[in-house]
C-alpha cells in the first residue's frame, strides 16, 4: 500500500510526456506538407462528350468521352430486308426462320454528343425488318440477353399462345414464336412487357412485312420507322427521326432516280405523342393504309398516323432535284424528323449533283 501514490504519479507523468510527443509529431508533419495539396487538388485534363478538351482543378464527375457501343447506319437500314433462313416442308410450305436477340444495356450516340441507353432487337433500333410471303410459316427463335423480361408481340394474325403478351421471357430465357404469314401488308412488332411505354421508347420495336403471293410491281423499296427519344425522362420526346438519327437524311439525302417507282413502308413508333405525319414536297403519293389492300385509298402529299399506325407509300418523281420530306407537325421536323430525296435524271443527261 505504501508504493501506490508513487505509481499514480509516474503514470500521470508518462501520459503527459506521450501527449507532448504526439502533438509535436503532428506539428512536424504539417510543417512539411506542401500547401498546394491542402488548398486545392491538382489540375486535370479530360475530353468532354462533345470532344472539347477541358482543364480543371475541380471535381470531375463524368470525365471521359465514352465510345458508342453501338453503330447504326440509317442509310444501310433504309433498304435492308431480312428474309430469314429458308427451307421447305414436305407439304411444300416455305419455312422462314429468324433468330432475334433482345438486349437492354447498350449505349448509342443517337445525336452528336447525346448518348442514350437503347434497348435493342439484334443490336439495333429499330430491330431488323423481317419479310415473308403470304402463306409462309414464320418461326422466330427469340433469345432474351437483357437484364429485364422481354417478349415479341407481332401485329397480324396468329394464335393466342404466340401473341407475345402473357409469355414473359426472363433474362437468359428463350421462346419460339410460330405462325402463318397473314395478312399481306406492313406490320410493327415490339416488346409487350409493362410498362409498355418504357420498353418501346427505349427502342424495342421493328417492322414485319408480308408480301402478296402475286408480287407487287418492281420498285426501289425502303422502310422508314418514325421514332422519338425522351432524353430527359419527362415523358416528352426531345428528338424525333425517321430511322433513329435526327436530321440524318437531311444531311445525307436519299438518292433516287426519276421515273423509278419508289415504295416506302412507313411505320409510326413514336411514343408519348398521339400523332405523327409524313409530308412529301413536290409530289403526291398513293397511300395504302396497313398495306392490306392492293388499291390505294388516297392520293395525297400528307398522311397522319397514330401510334403504331402504318402503311405503304408509292410515288414517282418526274423532275430531278432536291425534295424535302418531313413531319408536318413542325415541332417534330424542327427536332429532327426531316430528310431529303436527291433525285437524278434517269436518262443521265441531267445528273443531279449534291
Amino acid at each position: 500500500m505504501a508504493h501506490k501514490p508513487c505509481n499514480m504519479y509516474n503514470s500521470r507523468s508518462n501520459k503527459m510526456i506521450l501527449s507532448l510527443v504526439v502533438i509535436g509529431a503532428i506539428i512536424m508533419v504539417l510543417a512539411f506538407v506542401p500547401m498546394s495539396t491542402i488548398g486545392q487538388q491538382s489540375e486535370q485534363t479530360f475530353t468532354t462528350h462533345s470532344g472539347a478538351v477541358i482543364k480543371t482543378s475541380g471535381q470531375v464527375l463524368d470525365p471521359l468521352y465514352t465510345e458508342s457501343t453501338l453503330e447504326f447506319d440509317p442509310m444501310e437500314f433504309l433498304r435492308n430486308f431480312e428474309y430469314g433462313t429458308v427451307t421447305h416442308l414436305k407439304d411444300g410450305t416455305t419455312l422462314r426462320e429468324f433468330t432475334i436477340v433482345a438486349d437492354d444495356d447498350h449505349i448509342m450516340e443517337i445525336s452528336p454528343g447525346i448518348f442514350y441507353n437503347v434497348w435493342t432487337f439484334n443490336g439495333t433500333v429499330p430491330g431488323p425488318t423481317i419479310r415473308a410471303t403470304e402463306g409462309d410459316l414464320v418461326r422466330i427463335h427469340f433469345i432474351n440477353n437483357g437484364s429485364k423480361p422481354h417478349t415479341m408481340h407481332f401485329h397480324g394474325i396468329h394464335a393466342a399462345e404466340f401473341d407475345g403478351v402473357f409469355e414473359s421471357v426472363g433474362p437468359g430465357g428463350q421462346f419460339v414464336y410460330e405462325w402463318i404469314a397473314d395478312p399481306v401488308g406492313v406490320h410493327p412488332y415490339h416488346c409487350h412487357i409493362m410498362p409498355l411505354e418504357e420498353h418501346i421508347s427505349h427502342g424495342l420495336y421493328g417492322v414485319y412485312i408480308v408480301d402478296p403471293k402475286e408480287p407487287r410491281p418492281l420498285a426501289d423499296e425502303m422502310v422508314m420507322v418514325l421514332n422519338g427519344f425522351d432524353t430527359d425522362f419527362d415523358t416528352e420526346n426531345n428528338l424525333y427521326a425517321a430511322n433513329t438519327i435526327p436530321f440524318y437524311y437531311q444531311h445525307h439525302p436519299i438518292r433516287i432516280e426519276t421515273k423509278d417507282l419508289i415504295r416506302i413502308y412507313v411505320v409510326n413508333m413514336v411514343e408519348f405523342d398521339a400523332i405523327n405525319n409524313f409530308h412529301l414536297h413536290g409530289n403526291l403519293y398513293h397511300y395504302y393504309p396497313t398495306g392490306t389492300d392492293t388499291v390505294p385509298s388516297f392520293y395525297t402529299d400528307m398522311i397522319t398516323l397514330s401510334q403504331t399506325e402504318r402503311g405503304i407509300m408509292e410515288f414517282v418523281y418526274n423532275y430531278p432535284g432536291k425534295y424535302v420530306f418531313h413531319a408536318h407537325k413542325t415541332e417534330f421536323s424542327e427536332k429532327g424528323w426531316v430528310g431529303m430525296f436527291a433525285v437524278s435524271d434517269s436518262r443521265g443527261s441531267e445528273e443531279y449533283e449534291s
